[in-house]
């Protein structure tokens, strides 16, 4: 038997079960009203603000006096943010979004109950966001931390220590210390992050038909790569600057040589099995520190905003470079605010 949504007075002394009633209550007819609107759709979403709903009415609920929702006021809101420092964050609750999101939820449902229940809304959630302007401005296209590159030094650095696996012209394939077919796979990968602005994920589900050589200026020379859909990945076509093409060329031929069987471009084994996260992100990381290159800030996705931000120093148009990265132009903001000028990027 559920109760009637009635209002409930803050001077009645009202037992913990009907307060936990109207907690729930409350978000149940927020939910119905959002999903009655076709505003939210998405499952996922809908549980994360079940948890976050969750959490907050456990804390009100444990207080003595019980936070209600009529009487919630911002020191209440501050209590409940402090009471969550010190946990485990790795549901990401601490963040500045996250926190702004639950704010943002907590005002929601709470204006749509007062507005049920015919008394007036608060302003608990719209005060204490105004006291806390890091949560507040905490979605602003400012709060995201510039992406990290790699200096002219590095980058220049970078190609020519992977470059280095393949035999300049004239010269003995032989000559030098013996590289293995894994080495010049690790160096290979890495010029394509740099050199097409993949991902590591980009990398590990790269077919033999992925690159395109076809059209291009020199003969069996690639020159762009499709990367195929995977996840939530559209599939996409990249272009490859000349000295990455030209290591992934040499790769080619070492992988045929080395007779590696399956379809992926850069396999784990010699059997040609897919390559694991685990593996490829350790073997990145070795080529980067063996090229004096330090992988400890932004690791290797420093490789791919190299790419992009090389890209819009030539004068590219942001939905190109959007579009050979995989992604919502809107993201481009965060590259375009390294500028006004630019950094000097190769």
């Amino acid at each position: 038997m559920t109760l009637p949504h009635t209002s409930l007075s803050l001077f009645e002394d009202i037992k913990p079960e009907a307060h936990a009633l109207v907690f729930e209550q409350a978000f149940e007819a927020w939910l119905a009203s959002q999903r009655g609107a076709g505003l939210l759709r998405q499952e996922r979403s809908i549980e994360v603000y079940q948890d976050m709903w969750n959490a907050f009415s456990t804390w009100c609920l444990a207080q003595s006096p019980v936070v209600s929702l009529p009487s919630l006021r911002p020191a209440d809101l501050q209590a409940f943010q402090a009471a969550r420092f010190g946990r485990k964050a790795s549901d990401l609750s601490l963040t500045p979004r996250y926190a702004l999101r639950l704010m943002r939820l907590i005002e929601r449902v709470q204006r749509h109950h007062a507005a049920q229940e015919e008394f007036p809304a608060g302003n608990a959630a719209a005060v204490w966001l105004r006291g806390n302007p890091q949560v507040r401005f905490a979605d602003s296209p400012h709060a995201d931390p510039l992406p990290e590159y790699l200096p002219v030094i590095e980058a220049k650095q970078l190609i020519a220590f992977v470059s280095a696996a393949r035999p300049r012209p004239g010269s003995s394939r032989a000559a030098g210390a013996p590289m293995t077919w894994q080495d010049v796979r690790n160096r290979a990968s890495i010029g394509l992050q740099l050199g097409a602005g993949l991902t590591p994920g980009d990398v590990r589900v790269l077919t033999l038909a992925s690159p395109v050589a076809h059209g291009g200026r020199i003969r069996d020379r690639p020159w762009k790569i499709h990367v195929p859909a995977y996840g939530d990945s559209p599939a996409r076509e990249t272009p490859v600057a000349p000295w990455a093409a030209e290591l992934l060329r040499y790769w080619l031929t070492v992988r045929a040589e080395a007779g590696i069987p399956g379809p992926y471009l850069f396999p784990s084994t010699r059997g040609g099995k897919q390559w694991q996260r685990a593996s490829q992100y350790a073997c990145a990381t070795r080529v980067l520190e063996d090229a004096g290159v330090d992988s400890r800030e932004g690791g290797s996705f420093r490789l791919r905003h190299t790419f992009a931000l090389r890209q819009l120093r030539r004068g590219t148009p942001p939905d190109q470079v959007a579009r050979w990265l995989g992604i919502e132009p809107k993201k481009m903001k965060r590259y375009e605010r390294v500028f006004p000028g630019g950094p000097e990027v190769v």
